[in-house]
């Protein structure tokens, strides 16, 4: 009797929902990471009233938005932050300090992806001879795949090869990019597989390139009703070759000859929705989220990064990319719950790192802006070891805001490294538009734990970094006069939109700081497996719904 009355409070209990909180969630069939290169946060907001429903504003309103996510690491460049996002921690540890960096052992500069060991597919060229291998810690893509025995599949895609390849990881099933200027391929190498799919070699074969070059790039809606971004011709805007002014409608078809033929897409807003066509022909060529295991898919969108460098963060230019971006999106999200499921897949969505406005257009507003001079800087660095030290080679590189010191000169000059390294520190900052410098020795010995200098830590790599770090006055840029770059740890090239959407996500919007490390470590804990092996990010408790 007491059973049975034990037996009927249970059968209640459970459907009365009273284990809810230790119910399994539906799984996600498909995960899909989209970072797009060189978003600021503040393009939510200057273009919300302009964006569709189903785009941007879809996942803002239906998932959830952190309003004040950053990056809390220096530099902020593309490979840093694609490694930061899928690995859940900073250069520190994942050992990715920059695009190209100087390395010490092999005394010359290196690409964050370049692997002479592998071949190309999908063409003739050299640029499929990649890999991860620079890449020293896990990423959540590997980690998911580790979690199911290797099974499910990984694919990593963009335009550019480093967005493509560090966020797939080392188990990757693939890692596309395109190879334009005259091979208009898709291509990968032979890290991940011996033979080119089917798939690729018949979208390569329809040529949809030919057809976004062929068709002029003209405003979306009414160049008057721009009102967000500068007039259309101005002083601060790189024009395409050929061009005489950065001026709307752009003749792509006679001007791409002088861009570098089909590296002219990568330019424009077609470089994305050519993202896109490529990313559903790899949903259904590989079955993704159809299996019985969960896939992972990694987009990354590369031609808002071009756009930005050639016209800054006010341009006509840089708007309309984000308004046609909005339009691609929603049609990725549609053919998604049409392929997947609605409830099947879950997603985020970031940037690489932001941007700073054109300094000068900012110095045009009286704003303090600077650029600085890299080689007046070296000569800079060479007179303060001839001063102190009586020598004006113990400089082996300068690069990334760093100063490698020559360590085998200084032996032989029996000079403490740590004696001419803490005297370039003192003495560079009197150089014009260097605002701080730390020694390695000091990222090693203290801790610095909020700030400017604590994301430079964050960036720095014990193995890898240089003898001193540098910190430019903000909005100082190495380049020309016109467009825009990103780097630095200030707010406007770390403060980045961070929204998840989807299956076990829920609907909300946080204004607590987080910052891009956090991704990792909140997808494997939605998807119940162990994080990356670097991650030192936290858990957004607040956007999960179970």
């Amino acid at each position: 009797m007491k059973f049975k009355f034990l037996l009927t409070i249970l059968c209640l209990f459970f459907l009365l929902g009273g284990c809810k909180s230790g119910s399994s969630p539906k799984k996600t069939k498909l995960v899909v990471g989209i970072v797009i290169d060189q978003m600021r946060y503040d393009y939510l907001t200057r273009f919300a009233d302009r964006f569709g429903d189903g785009g941007f504003n879809r996942i803002l309103q239906g998932g959830f938005s952190l309003e004040n996510a950053h990056y809390n690491l220096i530099p902020t460049y593309t490979a840093v932050g694609h490694a930061s996002i899928y690995t859940g921690t900073t250069p520190s540890e994942h050992g990715i300090i920059s695009n190209d960096w100087y390395d010490k052992y092999e005394k010359k500069s290196v690409y964050c992806v370049y692997d002479d060991t592998y071949k190309t597919l999908g063409n003739n060229g050299l640029n499929g001879q990649k890999s991860p291998k620079r890449l020293v810690t896990s990423t959540i893509t590997d980690q998911l795949h580790l979690a199911q025995n290797m099974h499910g599949k990984t694919i990593g895609i963009s335009i550019k090869d480093r967005a493509a390849i560090l966020p797939a990881g080392h188990t990757a099933n693939a890692a596309y990019w395109y190879d334009g200027e005259n091979y208009n391929t898709w291509i990968t190498s032979t890290f991940y597989m011996n033979k080119i799919p089917q798939w690729v070699t018949d979208f390569n074969a329809d040529n949809k390139a030919d057809e976004y070059l062929n068709s002029p790039w003209e405003t979306l809606y009414g160049i008057d009703s721009y009102k967000n971004s500068r007039s259309d011709d101005n002083i601060f805007e790189e024009t395409l070759i050929g061009q005489d002014a950065p001026t709307f409608p752009k003749d792509l078809k006679s001007l791409r000859s002088k861009n570098n033929n089909f590296d002219l897409l990568k330019t424009v807003p077609a470089g994305n929705t050519f993202t896109v066509d490529f990313a559903k022909a790899a949903i259904v060529g590989e079955k993704l989220g159809k299996g019985t295991y969960t896939d992972f898919l990694a987009v990354s969108f590369s031609s808002t990064d071009y756009v930005g460098h050639k016209y800054g963060v006010s341009a006509i230019e840089t708007e309309d990319t984000y308004l046609r971006l909005d339009k691609d999106l929603a049609h990725f999200f549609q053919f998604l719950d049409k392929q997947v499921g609605k409830d099947n897949y879950t997603l985020f969505l970031t940037a690489d790192h932001a941007a700073v406005h054109n300094p000068a257009y900012l110095q045009s507003l009286k704003i303090p802006a600077h650029y600085l001079n890299a080689e007046k800087l070296k000569t800079f660095l060479s007179e303060i070891t001839k001063n102190y030290f009586n020598s004006s080679d113990l400089i082996e590189d300068v690069s990334n805001y760093q100063i490698f010191l020559d360590k085998e000169k200084m032996a032989a000059l029996d000079l403490d490294r740590h004696t001419v390294a803490q005297k370039l520190a003192d003495e560079v900052v009197n150089f014009e538009n260097i605002y701080k410098a730390v020694t390695a020795n000091t990222l090693q010995t203290t801790h610095f734990s909020s700030g400017i200098l604590n994301s430079l830590q964050n960036g720095y790599n014990q193995k890898f970094s240089g003898d001193v770090l540098m910190i430019p006055n903000p909005a100082t840029l190495i380049r020309a006069r016109k467009g825009t770059s990103h780097g630095s740890g200030y707010s406007y090239d770390t403060h980045v939109p961070i929204i998840f959407y989807g299956n076990g996500i829920k609907k909300g919007v946080s204004k607590k700081r987080y910052t891009i490390t956090d991704i990792a470590p909140t997808i494997a804990n939605l998807l119940r497996i162990e994080a990356p092996n670097g991650t030192n990010g936290e858990i957004i408790d607040e956007a999960l719904s179970k």
